[in-house]
């Protein structure tokens, strides 16, 4: 008779850890800048606030300063890092590269019931866009990326942007008191393109949508120049 493997008893168990829900929230509140740039983060503090130990705080902090939120620096103050045009710019380069090919593979590979799925977002961001739901918006935004990588089956692209994005997502929340309509119609365009199967439209729209940053920067910063480093733009 064979035995119940005990390792079943664990699949069930997804459950975030204490550090994933402290570096979620954490995360939010830089990307929403209701922690801005250059304010100081302590260990202790933030344990206490959470009402955990120091090292889920600490792994969470590691992990934000690998993703470029957080400036850890031994003997001084952990501060969440100010926004780097540089970065910014950078990120835009490897999401429009990736992502132009995201699209083009999309086109091609995703069903029916794919795009239906994609069509449900465009629709929740249409009525955030009408709300002026900024913040649901953001996360609508990602969503429609993300998904039409993880449809796509290019799951590792979309991984690849998440290390690079953190300072392009700050900009991006920024412009969308003004922007959001504008990104809203690039979906639009990306959406009817990939539906239609055309790549090269879907391609270029995409890359209309993705460089619309290059000059939304140049407000952003002149707008909110504490939030930025002192880095000359290019």
């Amino acid at each position: 008779m064979s035995v119940p493997s005990p390792l079943r008893a664990l699949e069930p168990l997804n459950r975030p850890s204490v550090a994933d829900t402290v570096f979620d929230t954490l995360h939010n509140q830089i990307l929403l800048l209701q922690l801005p740039p250059g304010t100081k983060m302590s260990e202790v503090e933030v344990a206490k606030a959470f009402g955990v130990s120091r090292q889920p705080v600490r792994d969470a902090f590691y992990r934000l300063s690998k993703l470029g939120f957080l400036s850890i620096r031994p003997q001084r103050a952990t501060l969440v890092s100010q926004i780097s045009t540089t970065g910014v710019l950078q990120a835009q380069f490897v999401r429009n590269a990736l992502e132009a090919e995201t699209v083009r593979t999309a086109s091609r590979v995703l069903t029916t019931e794919d795009f239906d799925a994609l069509e449900d977002l465009i629709e929740q961001q249409r009525k955030a866009v009408k709300d002026k739901e900024r913040v649901m918006f953001h996360g609508l935004d990602d969503q429609f990326h993300k998904e039409i990588c993880e449809r796509a089956g290019l799951d590792f692209a979309w991984d690849i942007i998440r290390e690079y994005k953190a300072h392009m997502d700050r900009v991006r929340f920024l412009s969308l008191s003004y922007a959001s309509q504008d990104a809203f119609n690039d979906h639009v365009e990306v959406m009817a393109a990939m539906r239609a199967r055309d790549e090269e439209r879907a391609m270029h729209h995409m890359r209309i949508h993705l460089s619309r940053i290059k000059e939304q920067i140049v407000r952003i910063r002149a707008d909110h120049s504490r939030y930025f480093d002192n880095e000359t733009e290019t």
